[in-house]
């Protein structure tokens, strides 16, 4: 027994863990970390119910995958607070620019995850093939670009090895490098890659949009993927997506402003739709998500994710008709992309 279960007055903490067709998840494992820090854990029941006994105060539920919540339990009260088991594209509004968009629906999580982003960086190096170089820089480019479709990422790395080598100042060569490690999983390379090739000309859009494609933490939450988006709005303050790309970096009341100004230098960004609408959820402002996520289907019709997020919006403000409608419309969604 803890400390915390010791103590009088305890609050109840309990819900129901959910994967992201709302079914509900046996022995999820939940963690509680109170405004201290201090952190316990429980795993959820063969119906995905969880429970807590802890003082009053306000904590952080989460799980190991995605799906967070900030609670204020009372004493001798009952707090529920459900959870899902987010995939990882639900932590992060997914979006391609038109250059080098990919529509596969990258659901799964972990290794899955990287995977399908991985192809979409294959996919979009392939649209590099058209640019001016020597005969030599673009036989070794195509070779790598070849090998990573028919994901043999560890070959792929020798040839785009031997590019950098011979072509140290190709940026596409540098970006061949930095997504053959990443398919490998090769996290912490991969990110020195992509900053190499970000630094090479840093007025340059495309490194900063290959990057911005990246899924694993290990990279996105770097200090060197934040000053890097950063370096990309300060160059480029009217470009929509550096707006959207920083503000994935910045606490919620910065993203927000972040976010803003990419949907009006946008309306149809609809990532950044979708990122305003999950910082209103997390304030439990659920009327305002239903607007954004609303906003973001105008944009676009058929993104799987915005229906989701849309339908959890509606069942947490209790509409449970117009939430099964759109959980529907997601998973139809969801098989086809």
């Amino acid at each position: 027994m803890n400390s915390w279960q010791a103590a009088a007055a305890l609050c109840v903490v309990t819900g129901t863990v959910y994967d992201a067709q709302h079914h509900p998840v046996a022995a999820a494992k939940v963690y509680l970390q109170s405004a201290d820090k201090k952190e316990v854990s429980a795993q959820a029941d063969k119906a995905g119910v969880y429970r807590f006994s802890v003082p009053g105060g306000t904590y952080t539920l989460r799980l190991e995958e995605g799906g967070t919540a900030t609670v204020t339990p009372v004493p001798n009260k009952t707090t529920v607070a459900d959870l899902t088991l987010q995939t990882t594209f639900f932590d992060e509004p997914q979006y391609q620019p038109a250059r080098v968009t990919d529509y596969t629906y990258r659901g799964g999580h972990g290794s899955d995850t990287v995977f399908r982003s991985a192809e979409t960086m294959a996919k979009a190096l392939e649209n590099e093939r058209s640019v001016a170089g020597e005969p030599g820089e673009i036989n070794l480019y195509e070779q790598g670009t070849e090998l990573l479709n028919q994901h043999r990422a560890q070959a792929a790395a020798e040839v785009f090895q031997k590019g950098v080598r011979l072509f140290p100042q190709s940026a596409r060569m540098l970006l061949g490098m930095a997504s053959a490690c990443y398919a490998e999983e090769s996290f912490d390379e991969a990110a020195q890659w992509f900053f190499k090739a970000t630094d090479l000309a840093p007025g340059n859009p495309e490194p900063y949009l290959f990057l911005g494609k990246v899924q694993a933490r290990q990279i996105t939450q770097s200090s060197g993927y934040k000053e890097r988006m950063a370096r990309f709005v300060k160059l480029q303050p009217d470009n929509a997506l550096a707006n959207y790309y920083y503000g994935k970096t910045l606490p919620d009341d910065l993203a927000r402003e972040a976010f803003r100004k990419a949907v009006k230098l946008d309306p149809q960004l609809a990532a950044a739709q979708i990122s305003l609408g999950v910082i209103a959820a997390r304030e439990g402002k659920y009327g305002d998500a239903i607007r954004d996520y609303q906003n973001a289907i105008a944009a676009e019709p058929h993104l799987a994710e915005a229906h989701y997020r849309l339908s959890e919006a509606y069942r947490l403000s209790g509409d449970s008709a117009k939430a099964k409608e759109e959980l529907k419309i997601f998973q139809r969604l969801a098989k086809v992309q």
